[in-house]
């Protein structure tokens, strides 16, 4: 595992899948399997897939799009958080970068991502997909899919648009780029969707070019 160094192998117009989700889930609950199976169809597509780098859904994604690629030339990249408890990076990382604060590695996260999947999780998923959103909401980044996939997101989506939505704390233009996915296959035909245009060549807007922050020194070596 190279220590969030690329030297000559990823490439700068490499299109990446940010993948959020719980530490906590184990190999036998279905969201760890869906993530798998869509981790796994994305390797086979020839896309990065960027994730916290821990274990749960991390590693499933990890795994699944270890199982899925078909070249060397597609990586899992791992955004490490130091805490105490829960993570210990999995090993199937190709690439793995240690931080110390959320807050610069949630920066790395926008710099890196085209499109997010956000599968269930707590309270550091619901952090990342807030992250996500409000950069989204202000234009700081590119209006990136949000694709909340799993039966747990469906009453908080009907919460927003029967609370915040209706109290006008927000427009019916922020849930544009909200996306809802029962399953792996609904993520993955809307994954499709945006990479086919990007292999298309479709003008298309990327976070490490939009993003006004400082690039981390190892990062800038490889995008």
């Amino acid at each position: 595992m190279k220590d969030y160094k690329l030297e000559h192998n990823l490439y700068k117009k490499h299109f990446r899948l940010t993948i959020f989700g719980s530490a906590r889930i184990k190999k036998y609950n279905n969201a760890y399997k869906q993530v798998y199976a869509l981790a796994k169809l994305i390797g086979d597509r020839n896309i990065d897939i960027v994730t916290g780098g821990g274990p749960g859904i991390m590693e499933a994604a990890c795994k699944g799009h270890h199982d899925g690629r078909k070249t060397k030339k597609t990586h899992t990249i791992g955004l490490n958080i130091i805490i105490p408890d829960e993570q210990i990076p999995n090993r199937h990382l190709d690439i793995k970068k240690d931080f110390e604060l959320f807050s610069e590695r949630l920066d790395n996260f926008m710099i890196l991502s085209d499109v997010v999947v956000v599968a269930p999780g707590g309270i550091g998923t619901l952090l990342e997909l807030a992250y996500t959103w409000q950069l989204v909401q202000v234009h700081h980044i590119c209006n990136i899919p949000i694709i909340l996939m799993g039966d747990m997101w469906v009453n908080f989506y009907n919460w927003i648009k029967d609370n915040p939505l209706k109290k006008k704390f927000l427009s019916n233009k922020d849930l544009e780029n909200i996306f809802l996915a029962s399953d792996f296959n609904d993520a993955f035909r809307i994954i499709q969707r945006f990479h086919d245009g990007y292999l298309k060549g479709d003008d298309i807007c990327r976070n490490f070019n939009k993003y006004r922050i400082k690039i981390n020194k190892d990062l800038k070596k490889w995008i």
